[in-house]
């Protein structure tokens, strides 16, 4: 899925119009990983084998395959920064659109039954991405400030590059792929509801489901007999609501590197379906709009330590500038369908999941359902 044309751009180096983004909004390239900061770009690449020589790098994998890796000169420790009155400016409640309406998701979501009913695969993502204006200055790790205070999550930063088309502000919960020299580790997510009596039958399911998916794409890429799952659906409780979350964990094969575990794993299961290669494109027919970042891959690597943390894109705000200088802000949002699924209960699970985070990107503390247009 990642498309690598093995090419490199250095900071000084002539660009179009996207590299003038730093010096018209004075957004330096920063990166921000839970209390890790790193600043002074050095080279950004869209080549995975760059990830197995050296540096620190952030890197953001989008759900239809472009690759960004920035390394950085500068690595320390500081606290996420307290919100600076003023320094986010989000836009109003009101002012959010759906790519897939009410209706439309409804709609495909029983189209996704149709196709589970044909043989063609067992569960599907059906996603949509909600966009609002924002004011051209807008900056995520002002946006990641707010988050970390109103969304706490495990796994949450901020990738500020404007003059490479990344600007990302994160408060995922789930774990995509780790890395500790060898050993490798994935947590995927399946199963979403406010309380834990609100999980189904058909989460627990789902969660297995995709467990079974994770296994056989770190199979492809670990040691034969290493791929343990040392967790199957714990529950986890985050801001709002509770997941199921398993642990799937292997030991890289000799020669196996970056390239090899993106080929093998990308894009994350818990965000796609299984069969994974259905899945892919049923959302491919479904979905109006890309993902981008949102359902990617999303963290760092330290090259120099053989360690690594990337996250799900999920809970993920991102801005696309325009050509004209306005900036739009968007943020995906999606459930996994089954046979099992009831269409209005999916689209009321995209709705809490998007709730409290859309609240806290427009400067308030609760987004009642139907307020998206």
């Amino acid at each position: 899925m990642l498309r690598c044309a093995r090419s490199r751009t250095r900071p000084g180096d002539p660009g179009g119009p996207r590299h003038r983004l730093d010096d018209v909004l004075d957004l330096p390239p920063l990166a921000r990983f839970g209390s890790r900061v790193a600043t002074g770009l050095l080279d950004v690449t869209d080549d995975p084998a760059a990830l197995d020589s050296q540096g620190f790098w952030a890197v953001c994998a989008d759900f239809e395959g472009r690759l960004t890796c920035a390394r950085f000169r500068d690595v320390r420790e500081q606290p996420v920064p307290a919100p600076v009155p003023g320094g986010w400016r989000g836009p109003a409640a009101g002012d959010w659109t759906s790519s897939l309406d009410h209706a439309a998701y409804v709609a495909g979501v029983r189209r996704v039954r149709e196709h589970i009913a044909a043989g063609e695969v067992y569960q599907a993502n059906l996603c949509r991405v909600l966009s609002a204006p924002v004011p051209a200055g807008a900056d995520v790790d002002a946006l990641t400030a707010l988050l970390a205070r109103g969304n706490p999550a495990p796994y949450a930063g901020t990738i500020r590059l404007p003059g490479h088309g990344v600007e990302i502000a994160t408060a995922s919960p789930e774990l995509f792929l780790s890395r500790a020299g060898r050993a490798v580790e994935s947590g995927p997510i399946k199963g979403t509801g406010r309380t834990e009596a609100d999980l189904l039958e058909k989460d627990h399911a789902e969660n297995v489901m995709i467990v079974d998916l994770v296994r056989n794409d770190l199979g492809r890429v670990c040691a034969t007999g290493s791929v343990t799952v040392p967790d199957l659906c714990a529950v986890e409780k985050h801001p709002g609501l509770v997941h199921l979350v398993s642990t799937v964990r292997g030991e890289l094969r000799p020669g196996a590197g970056w390239p090899e575990l993106f080929a093998a794993a990308f894009p994350p299961g818990s965000v796609t379906g299984a069969p994974k290669s259905s899945a892919l494109r049923i959302i491919d027919a479904l979905e109006p709009v890309p993902r981008g970042p949102y359902c990617g891959g999303i963290g760092w690597v330290d090259a120099d330590r053989g360690t690594a943390g990337l996250a799900v894109g999920i809970r993920t705000f991102w801005i696309d500038r325009e050509p004209d200088g306005g900036a739009v802000l968007r943020f995906g949002t999606g459930a996994g369908i089954t046979w099992g699924s009831d269409p209005e209960g999916e689209w009321r699970e995209t709705e809490l999941k998007a709730s409290r985070l859309l609240a806290v990107a427009s400067g308030g503390h609760e987004v009642s359902e139907g307020t998206l247009r």
